[in-house]
């Protein structure tokens, strides 16, 4: 059993805005595990859009931009009453990080000492603290603290095994991208033999999706940068769009089974344009901006079911581990940080400039012993 440090390095959260609201931290109290908790030496903590927007307010009703305009710099007209996931007041200080992959090294009274020694991912979209309720969730590293740092602790329950021979970066690219396109899937009901068209596809979420979809057995149409074309090829997409492509030119109306969107933005009515009669539509985001306009007849005289996807039902990351370990889906590791370097971490992130996801790295050195 290893001996477990009072304090610790940890990236906190002072408020929202830009970068200068991430401090370093190298005297943060590592957290005792309550009741039904384990703690966590973090090995691996990935980036992705939910730290970033969560860092700017960008969640909040009062922000019509898109989540880059405030990405380095936050909004000065932002509302913070209603910025975080679930429409509250956030509370700082905040150690975010969403994405954790580690080793349990301590556990919480009503937990097994077993666990200790095991490789662990933890869920992002946690039913636990939020009672179990449907639709109600409670986002690891938003509502509570999360990996951006050496250690962390998190419900037992909402932390799950997993045995492959990935690195730890690899897995920590998993939790937040995997899961929300894992559970878009599994809501829309996509199914083998149909036809999806995926915004976003380069990014962590919309190269998850591409796998997910291909194992579904569906057939994909992936929308990227047009630097990025041959790495979303490669990820198995059948075929790959310019971002700036005309889908009017591309597709046929009503050709297309499913809609998976992250960017949203002003070109939104053409993805409604190509659904099937009977098409669905799923949104996790909306990178471009959240604001549209919907001619509410294409809605029912085509009979679309429009959704969106937050609430992750028990099974999605179960689901997700046993691919792991099956090897039927690998993520894509554009580059990795030192954790203390997360502000040039999160610049990259923002520029676009690469495929797949980005993934911090903690000291590995721990401070002295309790």
């Amino acid at each position: 059993m290893m001996s477990i440090p009072s304090t610790m390095t940890a990236v906190v959260l002072t408020g929202h805005g830009g970068f200068e609201k991430l401090e370093i931290r190298h005297d943060v109290p590592v957290p005792t595990p309550n009741m039904n908790e384990v703690l966590i030496r973090v090995a691996a903590t990935g980036i992705n859009n939910t730290d970033i927007n969560t860092r700017i307010g960008w969640y909040s009703k009062s922000i019509n931009s898109d989540t880059n305009t405030g990405g380095g710099s936050g909004y000065v007209d932002l509302n913070s009453d209603d910025a975080g996931w679930s429409g509250v007041a956030l509370q700082f200080p905040r150690i975010q990080g969403a994405d954790v992959c580690g080793e349990i090294v301590a556990v919480g009274t009503g937990i097994s000492s077993s666990r200790i020694g095991e490789r662990v991912l933890v869920g992002v979209m946690m039913r636990t603290p939020a009672g179990n309720q449907p639709f109600l969730t409670s986002t690891f590293g938003s509502e509570c603290d999360g990996g951006f740092a050496q250690f962390c602790v998190a419900p037992a329950v909402e932390t799950y095994t997993v045995s492959c021979d990935w690195s730890d970066t690899e897995l920590a690219s998993i939790p937040c991208s995997y899961s929300t396109a894992e559970n878009a899937l599994h809501r829309v009901g996509l199914q083998a033999g149909e036809t999806i068209l995926i915004t976003g596809a380069s990014g962590g979420v919309g190269s998850a999706v591409i796998q997910l979809a291909k194992r579904r057995g569906a057939t994909v149409f992936a929308i990227c940068g047009a630097g990025k074309k041959a790495a979303v090829q490669e990820l198995g997409a059948d075929e790959v769009l310019e971002r700036s492509s005309d889908l009017s030119d591309i597709f046929k109306p009503e050709s297309i089974d499913v809609v998976f969107d992250v960017v949203v933005g002003k070109e939104w009515t053409k993805l409604l344009d190509v659904l099937k009669r009977g098409g669905r539509y799923v949104t996790v985001g909306a990178i471009a901006g959240p604001m549209v306009e919907l001619d509410v007849r294409t809605l029912y005289l085509k009979d679309l079911t429009l959704m969106g996807c937050t609430y992750q039902e028990a099974g999605v990351f179960e689901n997700l581990i046993g691919y792991i370990e099956r090897n039927e889906i690998r993520p894509v590791v554009a580059g990795t940080y030192p954790l203390t370097e997360i502000v040039k971490a999160q610049q990259f992130f923002l520029a676009k400039q690469f495929v797949g996801n980005i993934v911090l790295l903690p000291p590995h050195k721990l401070n002295s012993s309790r």
